[in-house]
């Protein structure tokens, strides 16, 4: 299993990255002023963007495994990635989702805490109805993780 930073053709991972955040033109907000990190494992198995927010913070602002190998740790293992690899450069790690219950979970196993939400995000922000879990999308919830 490798971990690669990718720094040139980041549009080359669009369909995965739309996974994880379904309208192109919001990952183009962060795409290329993010760091773009892929986990392969004989195969692409999962992808992140993170961003530098100042003050000591970055954002995890999307990752995604790869659907046939969903569920079995690729997510968590780049996340624990990240936290070393970002330790000592930031105090702080966040993470903004929809508020639903598997995702927020996921999250809190991987050493997140609720840390606080922004109302309206996903009805101001995108330009359809987000739905995750059969749960229409509202609000966005941070968490984050001290690193």
């Amino acid at each position: 299993m490798d971990i690669i930073q990718i720094t040139e053709n980041k549009k080359q991972y669009i369909d995965l990255l739309l996974l994880a955040d379904e309208q192109e033109s919001m990952i183009d907000r962060y795409l290329e002023r993010g760091e773009l990190f892929v986990l392969e494992d004989s195969r692409v198995k999962a992808i992140c963007v993170v961003t530098d927010e100042g003050d000591g913070v970055c954002e995890l602002k999307n990752i995604a495994v790869t659907p046939e190998f969903q569920r079995q740790g690729y997510g968590k293992r780049l996340i624990n990635y990240l936290v070393t690899h970002y330790s000592g450069k930031y105090s702080q790690m966040i993470v903004g989702t929809g508020d639903v219950p598997s995702t927020v979970k996921f999250y809190q196993s991987c050493g997140f805490e609720y840390s606080h939400r922004i109302e309206n995000f996903f009805t101001d922000n995108y330009d359809h109805q987000m739905i995750e879990d059969g749960i229409i999308l509202k609000d966005m919830i941070y968490l984050k993780r001290k690193i």
